[in-house]
């Protein structure tokens, strides 16, 4: 249970199950239509299960993120979206914290983000690297299938555990 500055509002991390993807689905609508996530089929979300995070205030979804895994040693977070109301009290920073804390029990070296919020993924130790260092299966299973591809302006940042 983590406390969120400015309210005091209880939000609880918990792993997404099954009957969650209809409401991740409603939550990242509006971050997808505008291309600031990459949309997933609920097919997509279904067979990934296991690498989403939660965060539920009173039951309701407020925010997500996934951890998947790209090899032995390197993670990437993503589809990471908060309630709009609920941005800026440490809803992200926490999903993100735990998605850290699953890649260093699975034995990860190092987690990867693509992102638009550059600032906030430095605050958290993240650091800038070459988009030409990436996996180049990220670029054809995922960033291929983007509205602004090839033309992306997210910054890629990587962070050392």
């Amino acid at each position: 249970m983590i406390y969120c500055k400015e309210l005091l509002v209880k939000i609880k991390l918990t792993k997404a199950t099954l009957y969650d993807i209809e409401n991740m689905q409603k939550l990242v609508a509006p971050e997808v239509e505008t291309g600031i996530i990459l949309a997933r089929s609920s097919d997509e979300i279904a067979t990934n299960i296991r690498s989403y995070i939660l965060a539920k205030e009173e039951g309701a979804i407020v925010g997500f993120c996934a951890l998947h895994i790209h090899t032995p040693f390197l993670a990437e977070i993503r589809s990471l979206v908060v309630k709009e109301d609920r941005r800026g009290m440490g809803v992200g920073q926490s999903l993100i914290a735990k998605a850290i804390e699953d890649a260093q029990n699975l034995g990860i070296k190092k987690v990867l983000t693509l992102t638009y919020q550059q600032q906030f993924f430095e605050k958290l130790g993240f650091i800038e690297i070459p988009k030409e260092s990436i996996p180049e299966h990220k670029i054809w299973a995922d960033c291929i299938k983007c509205k602004h591809f090839p033309i992306c302006n997210e910054v890629s940042l990587i962070k050392t555990l």
